[in-house]
């Protein structure tokens, strides 16, 4: 009999072709709405869970999946699910061990660029029939060149940023609880700083942390007040890891130049967002991570773990909370 894995939730139908013209020999793939009365009776006979965390998976969905073995996430983040009823229930959680990570960096590097180039205010201004909105001393736009960039949390993410920033000439400064040696410094063209010297020192903030306890709100009134003046922030990690309400006030009061955001505390936000109203930020909706090329990277990386478990060997990319 085939090895049940159940996914969830359902994606468009091209993005679900590709996950079943990926699935091993030997496995079927159940698709159910997480939300559905289906869903948790699809489970009695699963041995693997695969998709994304939309609800928080908590001891119902264990109770209800008796045989499972793993949670293989296509996400890299999972700060939604109930860690502790997982850990009850004895069955790893793993991530999408970075097959996000090139799309990430390159948004990264994007928003860097759009916010530098201020590209957004001079596309409207275009579309408005506004040509060379101002003069060049007051509109300023900057190059990357020569600048430094700090990069707070430094995994698969962040050490692709930091690759990436060295072919625009930036210098690399990094700060994460796990250091690198002087060997893997000096190849990655990275330097470990404390957080305030940083924070100090930088150019572009960029925030590539996972969301708990210890990095909710780690940008807040006193980190923003640490940075230049002419600094801008970036996040495409999780919205909560900034005080929103101390980044508007940093941003409107001239203590930060400007901010690229990916990710918002409250998703989507609300209609009236005071961030909305700054010319000094650009905002895309959590789309770092899902390039057309990245559903083939994540799927792989699914079913590879998924058969990994199945042989009896230990998954890999398991969270930090449940290793």
């Amino acid at each position: 009999m085939a090895i049940k894995i159940v996914f969830s939730p359902p994606l468009p139908a091209a993005i679900m072709n590709v996950a079943r013209a990926m699935v091993p020999a030997g496995y079927e793939l159940h698709v159910a709405e997480q939300a559905s009365p289906e869903f948790l009776p699809s489970l009695h006979d699963a041995e693997f869970y695969l998709g994304f965390a939309r609800e928080a998976l908590g001891r119902d969905f264990y109770r209800a999946a008796p045989r499972l073995k793993l949670v293989q996430l296509i996400s890299a983040g999972y700060d939604r699910l109930d860690v502790e009823a997982a850990r009850q229930a004895r069955v790893p959680i793993a991530n999408n061990g970075g097959a996000n990570s090139v799309a990430v960096a390159e948004h990264t590097l994007m928003l860097i660029l759009a916010v530098y180039k201020r590209l957004v205010w001079q596309h409207q201004n275009v579309v408005a029939g506004k040509w060379r909105v101002g003069d060049f001393s007051q509109t300023r736009l900057f190059e990357l060149e020569g600048k430094t960039l700090g990069i707070v949390g430094l995994g698969r993410i962040g050490k692709r940023v930091a690759r990436r920033a060295q072919a625009f000439d930036m210098a690399v400064v990094y700060h994460d609880i796990v250091r690198l040696s002087e060997g893997q410094e000096d190849a990655l063209g990275a330097r470990f700083v404390l957080l305030p010297e940083l924070l100090r020192t930088s150019d572009v903030v960029s925030l590539h942390v996972p969301l708990n306890a210890e990095t909710r709100h780690m940008m807040s009134t006193a980190e923003l007040n640490a940075m230049k003046d002419t600094a801008i922030l970036i996040n495409t990690c999780r919205g909560p890891v900034v005080d929103e309400a101390a980044l508007h006030k940093a941003l409107t009061s001239g203590q930060i130049a400007g901010a690229g955001l990916d990710v918002m505390v409250q998703e989507p936000p609300g209609a009236d967002h005071p961030l909305f109203a700054l010319d000094n930020v650009i905002i895309t909706p959590h789309t770092a991570g899902p390039t057309w090329e990245n559903w083939t990277k994540a799927f792989r990386n699914g079913f590879d773990n998924i058969q990994r478990v199945a042989a009896g060997r230990p998954p890999q990319w398991v969270i930090p909370e449940l290793q």
